[in-house]
């Protein structure tokens, strides 16, 4: 089993940033590529960012690239997702999650096993 507790949301203005932290426990946490994915209202879950279990690739969804960065600190089990130049349309729960041992379809949600309670962001324009 993993465990993951996200933190880091809150209400921030257009143009913004914010720092989301996952802190993982359980298992060999850092065998896992680790995921961001989001949920607004009336939406469905979708894929926001993804980093392999060493870190040293990552992935991100068109509307995010440029603005966001997944990273991850294995010796302290967390992953951080930092978002700048946030927009209205950001406006969601923001879940961390692990992928699937030996899954490289890090954009399709159904491929993460563990999920944590997620976080909310909130950007006013």
């Amino acid at each position: 089993q993993v465990q993951l507790v996200e933190s880091g949301g809150g209400l921030v203005q257009a143009g913004g940033s914010l720092r989301l932290s996952c802190a993982a426990s359980g298992r060999t946490v850092s065998r896992y590529a680790m995921g961001w994915l989001r949920q607004a209202p009336g939406k469905e879950r979708e894929f926001v960012a993804a980093i392999t279990w060493s870190g040293s690739s990552t992935y991100y969804a068109d509307s995010v690239k440029g603005r966001f960065t997944i990273s991850r600190a294995n010796y302290k089990n967390t992953v951080y997702l930092q978002m700048n130049s946030l927009k209205p349309e950001d406006t969601a729960v923001y879940y961390c999650a692990a992928a699937r041992l030996g899954t490289d379809y890090y954009s399709n949600p159904g491929e993460y096993d563990y999920w944590g309670q997620g976080t909310q962001v909130t950007v006013a324009s």
